[in-house]
């Protein structure tokens, strides 16, 4: 089949497992921050190739892709070719419907923490259910299917000597944690994005030859996923968590999750609520929010037009 997303999306069988692993993984970019050594970088490029994934994107690295990066991605060479330099993560993110972020630090405002398995049965669902959503709208409109709203999933990978912060953290929807020695858990940055998509694609393998009618299975592994492993400790306050199953309208971009967060932190400092010069953690913890309500185009819109309405009153 096609690598074209878009005609994984246009066709009837979208809803159904007929379609190859390869359809599920090029819905999926890696995206490396603030590298410092190009040969990481092309590591990381063998890695994913390895694994079948092909997009990369690399946020405002120290040094530009080189012979270094060349020689260390191998047979994935025409990833560095293709790969996107990003000024910004939030441009490398802006159109993304879900990011995940891998970590292995416990943060200030926890987001749910996921193992690569589930990372991975969260991100081919989300797939599923954004493919089912395209075909029936396109049956019911009588028109060929939505390919605007195409899944677009990011998975975040941190500097060398520091990973991620948590500004660039609070971007994410969930936490990847990778079981490790906890003296030590602590993975090469190249070595971190093998074993993740290692996970996603060995998932994938099962995923595609799996039997479609699995809702009660569904529901009782959306309840495993809803206790995070980061919150399990007995003097930690619990919060379940979930994955939307079905839903009548597309999920919200990372940018306009981040717009919406911003137009809410401006009202609350104009209505007095907050304080500019004092924000602290508000804005993650709105954004935060956002994320755990997982919301669609239709509550977007309806949001923004109740912020719009009360900041000119």
């Amino acid at each position: 089949m096609s690598n074209d997303v878009s005609s994984f999306l246009a066709s009837p069988a979208a809803s159904t497992l007929s379609h190859t692993a390869n359809d599920y993984l090029s819905c999926l970019q890696v995206v490396m921050v603030n590298t410092t050594l190009p040969a990481n970088i092309g590591s990381a490029a063998r890695a994913m190739h390895t694994m079948g994934l092909s997009r990369l994107t690399v946020v405002n690295p120290k040094l530009p892709i080189d012979e270094t990066s060349i020689s260390h991605a191998a047979g994935g060479s025409d990833l560095l070719s293709s790969a996107i330099i990003a000024p910004t993560l939030e441009s490398a993110i802006e159109n993304c419907q879900l990011v995940f972020a891998a970590s292995s630090r416990s943060r200030h405002l926890p987001r749910p923490v996921v193992t690569p398995t589930q990372a991975a049965k969260i991100m081919l669902d989300f797939i599923d259910k954004q493919a089912a959503l395209d075909t029936t709208k396109s049956t019911t409109d009588n028109q060929t299917a939505h390919t605007t709203n195409q899944p677009n999933i990011a998975i975040l990978f941190g500097r060398e000597d520091r990973g991620l912060t948590n500004e660039e953290l609070a971007y994410a929807d969930y936490h990847i944690q990778i079981d490790a020695n906890p003296a030590y858990p602590v993975l090469n940055v190249a070595s971190a994005v093998q074993v993740i998509a290692s996970f996603i694609f060995a998932y994938a393998q099962t995923h595609i030859n799996a039997d479609t009618d699995t809702d009660t299975d569904t529901d009782t592994d959306t309840d495993k996923l809803g206790t995070t492993d980061s919150l399990e400790m007995s003097e930690q306050p619990m919060l379940n968590t979930y994955v939307r199953q079905q839903w009548d309208e597309p999920a919200i971009t990372q940018q306009q999750l981040q717009q919406l967060t911003q137009r809410t932190t401006a009202l609350m400092v104009q209505r007095g609520l907050a304080d500019s010069e004092h924000l602290k953690s508000l804005p993650s913890r709105l954004s935060r929010l956002g994320s755990r309500i997982q919301l669609d185009q239709k509550e977007y819109q309806l949001l923004s037009a109740l912020i719009a309405k009360l900041a000119k009153d």
